[in-house]
């Protein structure tokens, strides 16, 4: 893991409500994305207690917690407030046990509570924590919402990269981040791109200079981050140069660990770069639906070389 939250920005990125302990949350962190719901432990098996962790305390552990004999419950609840325990949450607006809230307190631990199944609490802060504490790169490049496909757009500085992204913008398609586009891996096949907060909306415009994307052409030109499913790359036109023609050369690209389609464009004066983006992303979109204009071209050409094999025996 790359880095902590602190137990405040949980709270307000997951709508937690403070049972008790308001005035720690900025000063426990969380390190981990792994969340544990310790009902082994309210048993008394602590020998691989993982203290690090948010502890979760759903229907069945405070259930259990109420039939326990006070005294051992007692124990048990102190023996959960490790020195690194970010906080407790209690699901459902379960009743806090009386021993929790009191060891909580005592250890200066942060009680949360909310109204959403255990299940769905779970899932909404992994999901949050695995986005944050996940290691990053950067990026040169734009990021491109084109039809709800995630395009990054890459090539040598000075290229014209934002100025494409603008005419993207215009043309309907929304900005997640230029020049600079944060990365990290939220699962085994997905990455995702962000803005830095200092960059977010902004475009640099060479001649024109920043421009402030959100304010000229409404909040529906922009978005905070999406998952990057392809990536084109601009390079200059030249001579003797070979690009793909037909699209059979597929390539790829890796970040992290996975890998995603990459295409090179070839820019040279009298290209609309935006238009032929914006096909190579609907193009794209239709190979994952099944429809493959290559392999048509290819059936084509099968069917009219049988067709002039057959004329030529007559």
């Amino acid at each position: 893991m790359a880095g902590k939250v602190s137990v405040a920005s949980l709270v307000q990125a997951c709508k937690l409500n403070v049972y008790i302990g308001e005035k720690y949350t900025k000063e426990r962190y969380i390190t981990v994305s792994d969340i544990s719901r310790p009902g082994l432990e309210l048993t008394g098996y602590f020998d691989y207690y993982p203290e690090d962790r948010i502890q979760l305390f759903g229907m069945t552990e405070v259930s259990y917690a109420q039939k326990m004999e006070p005294t051992t419950k007692k124990k048990y609840m102190e023996m959960l407030c490790g020195e690194e325990t970010p906080c407790f949450i209690v699901s459902r607006d379960l009743t806090v046990p009386m021993e929790l809230e009191e060891a909580a307190n005592a250890h200066q631990i942060p009680i949360l509570r909310t109204k959403l199944a255990t299940t769905r609490i779970l899932s909404k802060m992994t999901n949050y924590l695995e986005g944050e504490l996940a290691p990053r790169q950067s990026i040169h490049g734009v990021l491109m919402d084109i039809y709800g496909l995630g395009v990054l757009i890459t090539g040598d500085s000075g290229i014209g990269k934002s100025e494409t992204a603008l005419d993207l913008i215009k043309r309907g398609h929304r900005l997640i981040a230029d020049d600079r586009v944060e990365v990290y891996q939220q699962d085994e096949q997905t990455i995702i791109g962000e803005s830095p907060k200092i960059l977010r909306h902004l475009l640099e415009i060479r001649g024109v200079g920043i421009i402030d994307v959100m304010n000229l052409y409404g909040a529906g030109a922009v978005k905070s981050e999406t998952e990057i499913q392809l990536i084109v790359h601009l390079e200059n036109w030249a001579k003797g140069k070979q690009f793909d023609r037909l699209g059979t050369g597929e390539v790829q690209a890796r970040i992290f660990d996975v890998d995603i389609p990459k295409i090179n464009i070839p820019v040279m004066i009298g290209r609309n770069i935006a238009i032929i983006i914006e096909a190579a992303a609907m193009n794209y979109r239709a190979k994952t639906m099944g429809y493959d204009a290559t392999k048509k071209f290819q059936n084509n050409l099968a069917e009219l070389i049988h067709e002039n094999s057959v004329q030529e025996k007559k």
